[in-house]
């Protein structure tokens, strides 16, 4: 059962936020508005709203923000371990020192990222395309039902959902399918999370979860005693995707299907242009990714592990294709400019966020490293964005593999 202290992390974050909120309203009042400074209105207006500042930092103190409830000083350490990863200066900067820590590395990106996650993107981490006028969680699911559709999910079949967050895709796919699914996290802290959420909306017994890194699947789970597996953008976490696809293998009947969105960089990627090297390299960094492969490594991992591969292609392209009147491409919502819709992501949301958490950090509301955290999550956003306007990389390359009767 979580912990108490884990859930007061996102009421700290948001009553620091209104305290700064409030107080930037109390000076404006009175330091800008002299028209309105000295009525009876305006100096209500002041100590209403210095009263609320005190009251929201001092319930920010009792509640006091911590990034995955790892501790003050451990956050510094975690982001300064994790950012040497990436650093080509450094000896553990390379693809072969990240795949040989990633379960570790993975484990701390979420633990310092699932928060600001959360806030800024929902409970489903994922990217999907949509259409003009559909609502931007609205095309999230519309992705996990066709994925869910694709791999012939029916009512009583028993599924895994590996990486599976804080559960957002898992709870859809579950009342959209009727089939069990079972979660499948190496976060500790992204488990406690999925599985309060999956209570507190009456799913219990649709849903599980099991902390286990999937490069060692059949540790823990009966072999052959699953109709499927699907992945949304996680297998990209992986060391080795054909142990990966191995150990999914192992614990899928025969027939059984395992569907993925997976992240890749596309055929359009070359490696000798140092543009598409830049683009690559601050994805990676910015989202735990030990590699990023192209998509005929997926495929070819497939067919390795045993799978007969019946379909596969870029959905974000296939989607934008089929869609023939004003498609919205996947990183619409990340990209240079504003939207009103999921405006915590947009630059000015994010610009908004950076400074709150910059004072929140400076005053102790916010351990050690938050600032860091947040300028490294926010690092992959143009990368990622300029990856999928030059269509070098896409993260939903769409793989459907069938285990042999």
């Amino acid at each position: 059962m979580a912990s108490k202290t884990r859930y007061n992390s996102n009421k700290a974050m948001g009553f620091g936020c209104a305290s700064i909120f409030f107080l930037i309203i109390a000076l404006l009042t009175q330091f800008y508005a002299p028209a309105f400074r000295g009525t009876w209105g305006g100096t209500f207006s002041y100590f209403g709203c210095v009263l609320l500042t005190f009251y929201f930092i001092a319930s920010a103190v009792s509640a006091r923000y911590n990034l995955g409830n790892v501790g003050n000083k451990e956050t510094r350490s975690k982001i300064e371990r994790y950012n040497k990863l990436y650093t080509e200066k450094s000896k553990e900067g390379t693809a072969e020192e990240r795949k040989a820590v990633a379960a570790e590395m993975t484990n701390d990106y979420y633990d310092l990222a699932t928060d600001f996650y959360q806030y800024g993107w929902g409970n489903m981490f994922h990217f999907a395309p949509r259409f003009k006028g559909e609502p931007f969680h609205e095309s999230l699911r519309r992705h996990e039902y066709w994925l869910a559709h694709r791999g012939g999910m029916t009512k009583g079949q028993k599924w895994l959902d590996l990486g599976c967050g804080v559960g957002g895709p898992m709870r859809n796919i579950a009342r959209f399918s009727e089939a069990h699914v079972t979660g499948i996290n190496v976060c500790q802290y992204q488990i406690e999370k999925t599985t309060a959420l999956n209570r507190a909306e009456g799913l219990d017994h649709l849903t599980a979860c099991v902390n286990c890194d999937f490069m060692k699947l059949t540790e823990k789970l009966t072999p052959g005693g699953y109709d499927g597996a699907y992945a949304i953008e996680a297998t990209c976490h992986a060391s080795d995707r054909v142990k990966c696809f191995s150990e999914v293998f192992k614990c899928l009947k025969p027939g059984g299907v395992f569907v993925v969105y997976d992240w890749v960089m596309t055929d359009k990627y070359d490696a000798k242009n140092p543009e598409h090297v830049r683009v690559k390299r601050g994805i990676e960094a910015g989202d735990s990714l030990p590699d990023l492969v192209r998509q005929e490594d997926v495929v070819a991992a497939f067919k390795k592990a045993g799978f007969q591969v019946e379909e596969h292609f870029d959905r974000c392209k296939e989607s934008q294709q089929n869609v023939r009147e004003n498609p919205v491409p996947w990183y619409s919502t990340i990209a240079p400019g504003w939207s009103p819709e999921n405006w915590k992501s947009s630059v000015v949301g994010r610009t908004i966020t950076h400074c709150m958490v910059t004072v929140l950090e400076a005053v102790g509301l916010a351990p050690q490293g938050t600032v860091a955290t947040h300028t490294m999550l926010c690092g992959a956003l143009e990368p990622l964005s300029t990856g999928g306007i030059t269509g070098i990389f896409t993260p939903a390359y769409y793989v459907k593999g069938r285990k042999p009767l």
